[in-house]
């Protein structure tokens, strides 16, 4: 972050289109519009946009008291699925004019347009508006120029005949773009696609995102794109089969599966309780064996591999192994908590479709829903090709 000085300089700077001043976080909406208006940096400046909270308009302190809370309150922002994708934010508190003032760093997105709620939010000037069509555009054209991570990324040989269009009408976009967006209806599907990170305009391509969340058939492109599921009379992988199932298609379809295998696998106790009463005991609660396995799909590594996502179910434990060791700022000394997205494209798309509820958080609803139900906390392996969590029955 600038130094003091500079943010002086920068708070009373009345024309900059890098600054927001916000007197407190008595409308948490329009510092959100904010956020996503510096993510994406249509002036294409490279550098961080400011918001100021405890400000006036003219850059003076209102006296506002910075507690812990408030930074809290900020620090969601990030992770609270409202702005997708998500923004890379730093929050400090610093004292600017002889007063403790709370500052978000908003750094440029990788992946514009950033929406908050459905609508994409730019700076014009001094202030915030919602961008054009053309604007949009242009944010795309740079989402293409800076692509970096695999889903991404174009997937050769592919067209648009490949992927299901109407579940992208039917299913996703209407859940992601603001209805007065789609309302008025003069794009193409491939901007369309291309506006969410489906399409690649420069190359005429759809992504690998496009091909895992809305494929017809997505191994005929990413060969490891499945889940392997078996379940072991015993505790050994030599011990006979119960079950096994390969869950396949795209992203939807697979989710859907999960949905209807895992809670099958799960075995309750029915206990004698108070009374006439009965307290229903499962080996596994539900929650964090979907949590467990949502997280692998999340992190997983689809290049250099041709490994599948693979949930072992034994006799008195179950097994999830993510092909892929740990991704970006996130090492075995602070994870889990840290997180950072290989697959950030995908990250939003599970948002969207409802299987994720605020990002960062899975494993800690995991463990808190294992203690609760007696299984103890999940164990992780962490290795350079892979990641393997483990959870123990019910003691």
């Amino acid at each position: 972050m600038l130094s003091i000085a500079e943010l002086e300089t920068l708070a009373t700077n009345l024309e900059s289109d890098s600054v927001e001043r916000k007197e407190s976080l008595a409308s948490p909406d329009r510092i959100r519009q904010a956020i996503c208006a510096f993510a994406n940096d249509l002036p294409c400046h490279g550098r961080p946009g400011y918001i100021f909270i405890g400000l006036d308009d003219d850059g003076r302190p209102v006296g506002l008291s910075v507690t812990d809370q408030l930074l809290l309150n900020l620090a969601g922002m990030r992770d609270d699925g409202n702005i997708l994708p998500l923004p890379t934010l730093a929050i400090e508190v610093k004292e600017l004019f002889g007063t403790p003032i709370a500052i978000v760093e908003v750094q440029p997105s990788e992946m514009p347009p950033v929406r908050f709620q459905g609508q994409v939010w730019i700076r014009v000037g001094p202030r915030r508006a919602i961008a054009s069509i053309t604007e949009e555009r242009r944010l795309e054209e740079k989402n293409v120029a800076g692509s970096k991570t695999f889903d991404r990324r174009a997937c050769p040989g592919a067209s648009l005949d490949d992927l299901l269009l109407d579940l992208f009408r039917n299913e996703y976009l209407s859940r992601v773009v603001a209805p007065e967006i789609i309302a008025q209806n003069q794009r193409s599907v491939e901007e369309q696609l291309a506006s969410l990170r489906f399409f690649d305009l420069r190359r005429e391509l759809p992504t690998n995102a496009a091909i895992l969340v809305l494929g017809k058939d997505p191994l005929d492109f990413i060969p490891a794109a499945y889940i392997q599921f078996v379940r072991f009379e015993g505790d050994s992988l030599t011990d006979p089969v119960q079950d096994e199932k390969q869950i396949s298609g795209n992203l939807l379809t697979q989710l859907i599966q999960l949905d209807n295998l895992l809670p099958l696998q799960i075995r309750t106790a029915r206990n004698p309780s108070a009374g006439l009463r009965h307290e229903d005991s499962p080996d596994y609660p539900l929650v964090a064996i979907r949590e467990l396995t949502l997280n692998a799909l999340l992190h997983r590594t689809y290049e250099a591999t041709n490994a599948p996502v693979r949930i072992n179910w034994f006799a008195e434990r179950v097994e999830i192994y993510n092909p892929g060791g740990l991704y970006g700022q996130a090492t075995e000394e602070n994870f889990p908590n840290v997180s950072d997205y290989r697959n950030p494209v995908l990250a939003e798309a599970m948002k969207v479709l409802g299987y994720v509820e605020k990002f960062g958080t899975g494993i800690a609803r995991a463990n808190a829903s294992l203690q609760a139900n007696g299984n103890g906390v999940a164990q992780f392996v962490i290795e350079p090709s892979h990641v393997q969590v483990t959870v123990r029955g019910r003691q």
